[in-house]
């Protein structure tokens, strides 16, 4: 096995528009502060032991909020050993934003040149990291997740084709190793956006059902969506408390219609100006070469597919993706968003960018495997990297987020609320006198500890008193007097919306609040690590059983 020239070729490409993150301070974007925040919670979780964070301590004024159950918690694994091992979060956040940068394009190429070659794999890598949008995730948004989320696309198609490409008298080894790749990369893209998981995930099933047609191995198929099915399980612990629980917050009351706000000029995909502003103002534009890309290949479809019948699937189901997902972001498509009640959960139509960045980079790459000509292959990289020049950098930096900044009470919740308890306030409006509060009654508070899911308090009473907690109540929050639950906490009450309150009597009273896991998040939790310590020995067993099936017939 030899150099890879072409791997290198995409991993010097792709390094060029990230030196601009190589300016001191963390860039001023729509979400990298708020991510910085989020992190500085998520890890501040994580070192007081709680492996699975799901209690946001310091954010909302310091009364917290349950946002990282909710919102994709790998960008926070990975920022948190980070800043383990020395970065600060703001490094931590830029890091991520580079790395997903080139190794999106890395998985690109390795995915595309496996079955079109290393001059096809070239170009859908440049193609997938030149398109105008990855600068808006990059730059304009700073969206961490969503950026991060385009490494898995193509690995996860890169492990599905490995694991087709398995002969079926082979040894456990061979079977085992790409059924681990594609549960693990199925996994890593759940945990990493929940939208694009949703807008992706008919394309895998598309893509693997292709790989079956084209190997007719039933035993394939089987392992295929084994696989894609331990992914759902080794990520439930994130994905399945997320979505039944999102009923006890704002979400459906915030999130109501807000997608409609956000369709887009059909104008607007050919070309937009570029700038630094939210929804509606910064570019939508598909690119330039993307767009004359499939325009060609529709033009001379018949000239270039006429004698490869799987590349003409290919090519009709990823033309397909492209064509519906241009359709979803317009206000045409809207008839179809109030069908399927799962599409809002989105929020965002140009969301589906993601979907048309990978798959005109798919017809591209299909474009030029026909022409493999080397002139043709350096017109159209510099054709599509030349004209994104002026995307290459943030608006601004700014040095004051250090790490005290994110560390400290944090203002925000690191969402637009939609998340935040449905008996709160979307966003508390100034942070409380105290962590522990008399309402009513005669008492002196001592506080102990006060830790993200774990507040200790003595209090002694001389007169039966009303205690407020200033913690947002979510499913999860638990009171104790003593040792002894305390069954009766109120927050529902208008006068302390959505805050913790009791009742003690006259005594001396050791106080302890608890963030415990639900029977609900107990059983999520269950699911994936039976799955984790079941996907060393499962897989086994089944292509044992294969393979005395096959012995039988034969």
């Amino acid at each position: 096995m030899g150099f890879d020239k072409g791997l290198l070729l995409v991993f010097l490409i792709s390094i060029i528009p990230l030196f601009n993150l190589l300016t001191p301070g963390l860039l001023v974007s729509h979400d990298a502060w708020l991510h910085g925040g989020r992190l500085a919670s998520f890890y501040q979780s994580l070192s007081e032991g709680i492996l699975i964070p799901r209690w946001a301590g310091n954010l909302n004024l310091g009364f917290g909020h349950p946002i990282l159950m909710f919102v994709y918690p790998l960008p926070s694994y990975i920022g948190s050993i980070l800043h383990f091992i020395g970065f600060t979060y703001t490094d931590a956040v830029k890091i991520m934003l580079g790395g997903s940068y080139i190794l999106s394009g890395v998985f690109m190429y390795l995915w595309v040149k496996e079955f079109l070659g290393k001059h096809a794999g070239i170009v859908a890598a440049v193609l997938y990291l030149y398109a105008p949008y990855r600068f808006i995730d990059l730059y304009v948004r700073g969206a961490l997740g969503e950026h991060m989320a385009f490494i898995f696309l193509p690995l996860i198609m890169y492990a599905l084709l490995k694991l087709s490409g398995i002969k079926v008298n082979s040894n456990i080894n061979s079977y085992y190793l790409p059924f681990f790749f594609v549960a693990i990369s199925f996994m890593l893209l759940i945990l990493t956006h929940n939208a694009v998981s949703l807008i992706f995930i008919p394309f895998i099933i598309f893509y693997s059902l292709f790989l079956f047609i084209e190997d007719k191995s039933k035993i394939k198929l089987f392992l295929t969506f084994l696989s894609l099915g331990y992914g759902v399980l080794l990520s439930f612990f994130f994905w399945f408390p997320a979505f039944m629980e999102g009923k006890y917050t704002l979400r459906d009351i915030i999130t109501a219609g807000e997608y409609s706000k956000h369709f887009v000029n059909p104008t607007s995909l050919i070309y937009g100006p570029w700038s630094f502003g939210g929804s509606g103002i910064f570019t939508v534009q598909i690119g330039i070469v993307h767009i004359a890309l499939v325009l060609a290949s529709i033009i001379l479809f018949k000239k270039l597919f006429r004698k490869s019948k799987n590349e003409k699937i290919v090519y009709f189901g990823t033309l397909g993706f492209l064509l519906v997902s241009i359709f979803l972001m317009l206000k045409e498509s809207n008839f179809i968003w109030q069908i399927f009640t799962t599409l809002p959960k989105i929020q965002f139509p140009w969301r589906f960018l993601t979907m048309i960045v990978f798959s005109t980079s798919i017809i591209g790459a299909l474009f030029v495997s026909k022409f493999n000509h080397k002139l043709l292959i350096i017109f159209i990289s510099v054709a599509t990297i030349i004209p994104t020049y002026s995307y290459w950098h943030a608006k601004e930096y700014d040095a004051s987020f250090t790490d005290n900044y994110f560390e400290k009470v944090f203002k925000e919740t690191t969402d637009t609320g939609e998340v935040s308890p449905i008996w709160s306030i979307r966003f508390m409006e100034e942070e409380p006198k105290d962590d522990i509060e008399i309402i009513d009654g005669d008492a002196k508070l001592i506080k102990i500890e006060k830790k993200s899911n774990y507040h200790e308090y003595v209090i002694n009473v001389n007169k039966r008193t009303r205690i407020r907690e200033n913690t947002l109540y979510f499913p999860g929050w638990k009171v104790y007097d003593n040792e002894i639950e305390i069954t009766d906490i109120e927050f529902q009450d208008p006068k302390n919306r959505g805050l913790i309150t009791f009742y003690v009597d006259p005594g001396l009273h050791n106080i302890i609040l608890k963030f415990e896991d639900t029977k609900l998040r107990r059983f999520a939790n269950y699911v994936s690590a039976v799955s984790l310590i079941g996907l060393v020995f499962i897989p086994i067993l089944i292509v044992n059983g294969i393979r005395k099936r096959l012995k039988i017939k034969k």
